[in-house]
């Protein structure tokens, strides 16, 4: 079929941010359908889809254009006196006609990026063209074009000079451009452009400016405009497109342009003239060894001798082995090693390692953390060698060819773990070797998800909040598995009914239906860097992050490595953050320890993980991985790495396995005999994909570069290429004596695991963080815990987990002190009361941070601790109040301290401490100005000790249950007391069951038990198997915190509970799921707890000093009027001679605050509860 006679020349895609919504595919797609020949791409100031939409373009068989539409300055416009900024920018449309008009693109956007005033935003002055301009053809913009909108401002004259340095610029590649889209503008200035072309014989061409692909996505794109100019769609004053808009064929254009034909025919010039397509680039590293007299194959193979060496000089130290010069016990190390620097060197690569172990060393040297690994990476014996991992692939039969196959060419990738808040300056580091403009970030993009959608669409479309927030509400919030609306709608019956009722709500969605998976916004990369050895702007077009001060890659991660650049990956791992921290604590005490040396067996740590004390311990923190380390019961570095591969969806039914085997309960099966030496460190359970690629190897003769071609044919499950896999496979086997029969039986096991096979030499490297996590933890509980709190500082939920794993540990958490505490969790010898020996392990606490209070600022806290520290400890309040910066502190930042206890050393009654905060802001404002104005202060004297005393006001306490209701908000949990506390007697006469009790005991194991909690937190979710709703509560008791799951026809009573926020009591069903041993609690019932105490208490005995207290008392007593409660209240008489018992009328609930409040009141000696 013959092609349409016209090519779309500026086409806006969903790449033009907030603003295009063609997606690249469907833009392909369209010109398709359409039979267009060609097509050019011209995002606003932007290339970023430019290799996606070249490759996609030209599998389909149209002519990709590289373009752009980008701003520059209008040299020509006349400034408003009035205004400061200058005027706006315009717009020209910029073709890539060959490939030197491509780099020059790269270039021009790049310059337009990084050299722009940012709050002008992006844009590139006329001059900038020059020596840039070659193999590009310009368009000159319509109305939005600088000649165009100096037609429009009346600037005729001035207009056909900026046409002429156009001209100058773009010799014989200068098209006039005419747009028709019933728009006023363009019609005001067609008449003079056209005028213009004839007069300096420059050619005209019709453009469209498609923004979505057709008139039933105009809506949507309407509200996709108003949501990135925060307009409402109702507002007639606002940017609007109309319908013209869109994505239209060669016949329509060719009917709109029927008196200019020559505009129409001229689009296909142009696509004819623009014949260039972007090509993959082979990988482009920088000469590592440039300037020296040796070659990087030379280099690596010297430095990974001298390594290697000093790799086994240590491991005798650690075995008590002997060096044997390359022979005995070292020669299959030295083999190794000549294997690997042959493939190396063979696929290009030496540079690579030599990169990656220069930064490496330099971060090490530097005190930066690094981890041992990551990834395939760790199997590189040349790796361990250059210090690149830390693990001995040799010792745990890591394997090369799993990270570089040389039957498959690819490029090496390593992922380097970094500590995280060092991790810049490693990058930073990088810059400056190779170059700052041969360094970059990695561009990503976020999209429109369902929630959030709807959320802007309902803002935009001025649908009443509450409504909007219920819709998003209804769409099941999975970061992990995120829903799409289409899957929400069908799922979430409420959510149909919502459409059905309403007719705005009916829009709103369907426009969110459209504009989901919409790019909404660009950030940076949170590991990637590439590095070139040449200016980045010759191979991409580069980026300005406003968060970040590095350039950024315009091509995201799967497209910059098509333009030739290599990634690296500068992971940020929290954990290593925390090791560090907790190591420098140590060191604080005059211990040293160098994690890389501690040795594989420390049997404290080993005995944490079989008691399933892992709370915190890298990748074996969570609940369910806590009880399969009780089963498993680890004893050896190996159960960690099986059990960090073993433990996800999938592999985890053969857990039971692993371990019934590992303890001798069910015997050890192989599938073959010759399979036992790959197969025994793993009882005959095959984990790994290593042993996928081994198996293969010595059962049917594979290369380990074929075996690990047959383990991504097996995950990838592709039909014919098993069936190849599976011949191939069998015909071996036979040739090693192996039955057809057998050998097929096999390869059908074989592949079975290998779908969830995992990659060990990751599991080994993230076993030896979670090794020394443990380590830590188990020898330096305190140290650890403070630096792991440290990290999760801003988050209340972990901060409360620690907590209690801190009661378990019997560690005390120390409460804020603002005389005491730093602006981190720190370290310090314990209350007496705590040190039961002389082991300084035993004898330390937590002390709780001052920015870990909510609300209080990292950037406050700091200025208290400074001033602390410089001019000692605060005396009293008002010391504090004449010495802290005002201008860093406000009311409720002083609230917040009072409240959690950090002002208890200075005030004894929190309450007044936090009545006072207006006092105390005062007198800092005022010891302030004093200080500017260099004054005496008001209240000191010439040494400047205060002399007069402000007083604090008089206030009523609060009672234990305000104390601590105030102490969970202002830190987010209970930390000097828990709320269960005060209902012991109840707890223990209702028998409920403790929370450590339940995940100990096996035998309660299929029981329905009582437990009782204050709520931590709640939500709810759907099933994907039942499409049912369920619940998950999470409650902590004094010993733990556990969740339990509420099933459907209890959540509406639990939502009415859990907005209440009492103390529960809570029915359970106890239940283990066999595929990996996890304690299982089912919500069968409900209460509040205070509700039961009231029903189960028989009364009070109230004491009074003098008869005259009865008052208050009454009064507490009337607020609980109704419950089944008696009072009794033994009054004195005759001067205190006698004691008289009263009973008082009527029944009560007697609950815990009851108690307080009449314990408060004034004359009362003692409550006790009968």
């Amino acid at each position: 079929m013959a092609h349409a006679e016209f090519v779309h020349l500026r086409v806006h895609t969903a790449y033009s941010l907030s603003e295009g919504a063609i997606h690249v595919k469907d833009l392909v797609k369209q010109c398709v359908g359409l039979h267009m020949p060609a097509v050019a791409m011209t995002d606003t100031d932007n290339i970023f889809a430019g290799l996606e939409f070249s490759t996609y373009a030209a599998e389909a068989g149209i002519q990709p254009i590289i373009g752009v539409t980008l701003h520059v300055k209008n040299p020509f416009k006349k400034q408003d006196g009035q205004k400061k900024a200058p005027p706006p920018a315009d717009e020209l449309v910029l073709l890539a006609q060959s490939e030197q008009g491509y780099k020059n693109l790269l270039r021009l956007v790049s310059r337009a990026h990084l050299e722009s005033d940012p709050q002008y935003g992006v844009q590139l002055p006329l001059d900038a063209f020059e020596g840039l301009s070659d193999g590009i053809i310009c368009l000159t913009g319509g109305p939005t074009g600088p000649v165009g909108s100096l037609l429009l401002g009346g600037q005729k004259d001035d207009a056909e000079e900026c046409l002429k340095v156009l001209s100058g610029h773009f010799p014989e590649r200068l098209y006039v451009e005419l747009l028709r889209h019933g728009e006023q503008a363009e019609e005001a200035i067609e008449e003079d452009l056209l005028d213009f072309a004839y007069k300096y014989d420059l050619p005209i061409v019709a453009t469209n400016r498609p923004y979505f692909v057709s008139t039933d996505m105009y809506q949507a794109h309407d509200t996709l405009l108003c949501m990135a100019d925060g307009t409402y769609v109702a507002e007639t004053n606002r940017r609007k497109l109309n319908s013209d808009y869109r994505f239209k064929s060669a016949e329509e254009m060719a009917v709109l342009f029927k008196d200019l034909p020559e505009a129409i025919e001229n689009t296909v010039k142009i696509a004819k003239r623009c014949s260039y397509k972007v090509d993959k680039i082979p990988p482009l590293l920088p000469n590592f060894t440039r300037g020296l007299d040796l070659s990087e194959a030379d280099m690596l193979r010297d430095e990974t001798i001298k390594g290697l060496n000093e790799r086994l000089d240590f491991k005798v130290n650690e075995e008590g082995l002997e060096r044997t010069n390359k022979d005995g016990w070292e020669e299959e190390y030295w083999q190794r090693l000549e294997y690997e620097l042959g493939i190396i060197n063979e696929m290009g690569f030496p540079g690579y390692f030599l990169i990656v172990a220069d930064f490496i060393q330099w971060a090490k040297d530097h005190d930066i953390p690094v981890g041992p690994g990551r990834g395939s990476g760790a199997g590189s014996l040349v790796a361990w060698a250059l210090k690149i991992t830390d693990l001995d692939p040799l010792r745990f039969s890591l394997l090369f060819e799993r990270f570089l196959n040389p039957e498959r060419v690819s490029m090496p990738d390593f992922d380097i773990d970094f500590c995280q808040d060092k991790r810049e300056r490693v990058i930073k580091y990088v810059q400056e070797k190779y170059g700052a403009d041969h360094v970059a970030q990695i561009i990503t993009f976020g999209k429109l998800q369902a929630r959030a959608v709807v959320k802007a669409c309902g803002r935009v479309m001025q649908q009443p909040y509450p409504v909007t927030d219920r819709l998003s509400k209804l769409i099941p919030n999975d970061p992990g598995n995120a829903m799409t609306l289409a899957e929400a709608i069908k799922s979430e019956t409420r959510l149909q009914s919502e459409i059905d009722s309403d007719d705005l709500t009916r829009q709103v969605i369907d426009r969110a239906l459209k504009l989901e998976g919409l790019y909404a916004h660009s950030s940076t990369h949170a590991a990637g860097v590439v590095i070139g050895d040449r200016p980045l702007d010759q191979l991409v077009p580069l980026y300005r992050d406003p968060k970040s001060d590095m350039p950024v890659t315009q091509f995201n991660m799967k497209w910059v490595e098509q333009a030739g650049l290599v990634k690296f990956d500068f992971l940020g791992l929290k954990t290593l953050t925390v090791l560090d921290r907790a190591v420098h604590y140590v060191q604080d005490r005059g211990i040293d320890i160098d994690l890389a040396a501690v040795p594989l067996d420390d049997g404290p740590s080993y005995e944490l993980l079989a008691k399933g004390e892992s709370a915190g311990v890298f990748q074996l923190e969570s609940t369910g991985m806590r009880a399969v380390l009780k089963g498993l019961q680890p004893d050896k570095f190996e159960d960690i790495i099986a059990i960090v591969a073993l433990y996800r969806p999938g592999p985890m039914a053969n857990i039971p396995t692993y371990v019934d085997r590992k303890h001798g309960r069910e015997e050890v099966e192989y599938p073959h005999q010759m399979l036992e030496e790959i197969l025994g460190e793993t009882y005959g359970v095959i984990i790994y994909q290593e042993q996928v690629m081994q198996i293969a190897q010595v059962l049917s003769g594979y290369s380990l570069g074929e075996a690990d071609l047959l383990r991504r044919a097996m995950g990838k499950k592709i039909a014919a290429e098993m069936e190849k896999q599976r011949a191939r496979f069998c015909s071996g086997a036979e040739e090693r004596g192996i039955p057809k029969e057998k050998a097929s039986y096999i390869f059908d096991l074989v592949a079975k695991f290998a779908e969830y096979g995992f990659n060990k030499s990751h599991a080994a490297a993230y076993a030896l963080v979670a090794y020394h996590t443990a380590f830590m933890k188990a020898n330096y509980p305190a140290e650890f815990m403070a630096a792991i709190m440290t990290l999760d500082l801003s988050n209340t939920d972990k901060l409360s987990a620690f907590k209690q794993e801190l009661q378990r540990m019997e560690v005390p958490l120390l409460l804020p002190d603002i005389n005491a505490s730093g602006v981190y969790f720190t370290v310090e010898k314990a209350p007496e009361a705590y040190c039961e020996d002389d082991d300084p392990r035993h004898n330390l606490g937590v002390r709780y941070a001052l920015a870990a209070i909510k609300g209080v600022g990292e950037k406050a806290m700091e200025s208290v601790v400074a001033e602390r520290e410089k001019n000692g400890p605060f005396k009293d309040i008002f010391d504090f109040a004449d010495r802290i910066d005002p201008k860093l502190m406000n009311k409720r930042q002083l609230e917040k301290l009072a409240a959690a206890g950090a002002f208890d050393s200075l005030v004894t009654d929190r309450a007044q401490a936090f009545a006072a905060s207006e006092i105390i802001m005062r007198t800092a404002q005022m010891a302030a100005q004093e200080r500017e104005s260099n004054q005496v202060s008001l209240f000191g004297d010439e040494t400047g000790v205060r002399t007069e005393r402000l007083s604090l006001p008089v206030v009523k306490a609060w009672t234990d249950t305000e104390k601590l209701d105030h102490e969970r908000k202002a830190v987010g949990f209970y930390v000097s007391a828990h709320p269960l506390d005060v209902y012991e007697t109840i707890l223990e006469r209702e028998r409920i069951v403790p929370a450590r009790e339940v995940f100990s005991d096996e035998g309660l194991i299929g029981q329905e038990i009582r437990m009782a909690g204050a709520i931590l937190g709640y939500r709810e979710s759907t099933s994907k198997k039942t499409g049912r709703k369920f619940g998950a509560l999470t409650l902590s008791d004094r010993t733990d915190a556990f969740e339990l799951m509420v099933f459907e026809n209890e959540l509406e009573f639990t939502r009415a509970l859990v907005d209440d926020g009492a103390p529960l009591v809570v029915t359970v069903q106890i239940r283990k799921r066999e595929d990996d041993d996890m304690v299982r609690l089912s919500c069968r019932s409900m209460e509040s707890l205070e509700q039961v105490a009231a029903q189960s208490s028989k009364g009070l005995i109230i004491t009074l000093a003098k008869s005259d207290s009865v008052a208050g008392m009454r009064a507490a007593l009337e607020r609980k009027a109704g419950g089944k409660g008696r009072v009794t209240v033994r009054i004195p008489v005759h001067d205190n001679k006698r004691i008289a018992e009263v009973r008082v009328p009527g029944r009560f609930k007697v609950t815990p605050d009851l108690k307080q409040a009449i314990a408060a009141e004034r004359g009362v000696l003692e409550v006790e509860e009968i």
